[in-house]
């Protein structure tokens, strides 16, 4: 007698109670007939494994509660591309790995990628490519941006970290590294940039260059954003970047964030050795940086 796929089958029940046709094409897939007939698949190996903790008892709720979630986003992913939820959150590079050319996303500098995502009242979710149909991909992230930057609540403070100015761009939500756009709204005039750390999703942090020693300025903000990295959720990245205004701020502001160019940042660090008063530079950006600093105070 053929074993009874009792897992599988409560999966199916559960599409059936909210009006969704599931089939198993194999163990490990459930497949769902939308509305209009297309379908779409989705990978059970790892909630069925999952699901055995759960005995007989507990088996239907937590297949209910699989099929809610799961019914949900494909209404969602079938549905047109809501412009007015789409933001710009800023991920490791790591984060998105194999899936980045599947996305709206794009390199920001190395070691940091921006996509847009969908800003659901649940959760948010990356936009794929595949779904932009006629929508030029540029004019897709421009709004995004734009939405991310002037439409979204933020604050910006200024304090003071080991005799450094540093100001703190954050807010409630996980787009504040949008503002990376808009640095000249947080900064002076910046002849030689700015260093800049995203180490949370809710955190932007900037201390514009000038005559406060670059070491002591470098070594500060190293600190404190390992320090916001490490006690956050979802962190993006300890790392510096060196801010170096050019072809992109000298763009008008709706210009530049529906066009191709982005901000050019460029990673930079520095380890002192307060015993042996030494300073190892980590980039070559760094050595570049140093020297203009330097050039500038002799």
């Amino acid at each position: 007698m053929m074993e009874t796929d009792v897992i599988g089958q409560a999966l199916v029940r559960a599409f059936a109670q909210r009006g969704l046709e599931a089939t198993l094409p194999d163990p490990s897939t459930i497949s769902i007939r939308l509305a209009g007939g297309a379908s779409a698949n989705a990978d059970i190996g790892s909630w069925r494994e999952h699901a055995l903790s759960y005995g007989p008892a507990g088996l239907e709720e937590a297949a209910a509660a699989y099929a809610e979630q799961a019914a949900k986003a494909f209404e969602r992913a079938s549905a047109d591309v809501p412009e007015a939820d789409l933001r710009v959150r800023l991920y490791p590079e790591e984060a998105l790995g194999g899936m980045l050319d599947a996305l709206v996303a794009r390199r920001l500098a190395p070691g940091l990628v921006e996509a847009v995502v969908i800003d659901y009242p649940d959760s948010i979710a990356p936009l794929d490519r595949s779904r932009l149909g006629d929508l030029p991909e540029e004019s897709v992230f421009g709004g995004a941006l734009a939405r991310s930057i002037d439409d979204e609540p933020h604050y910006r403070e200024s304090a003071t970290v080991h005799g450094v100015p540093v100001t703190h761009v954050g807010g409630a939500h996980r787009y504040v590294g949008a503002h990376v756009h808009v640095l000249r709204r947080h900064t002076g005039q910046a002849p030689r940039g700015a260093l800049v750390s995203f180490p949370l999703p809710e955190y932007m942090l900037v201390h514009e260059i000038g005559d406060v020693h670059l070491f002591a300025a470098m070594e500060a903000l190293q600190e404190l954003s390992q320090r916001l990295f490490e006690s956050g959720d979802k962190p993006i990245s300890p790392r510096l970047y060196w801010w170096r205004p050019g072809a992109y701020e000298e763009q008008p502001h709706p210009q530049a964030l529906h066009g191709p160019l982005l901000p050019d940042l460029r990673p930079v660090g520095i380890r002192i050795d307060h015993r042996e008063k030494s300073v190892s530079f980590l980039t070559e950006d760094t050595n570049e940086l140093v020297e203009l600093w330097m050039r500038d105070h002799e």
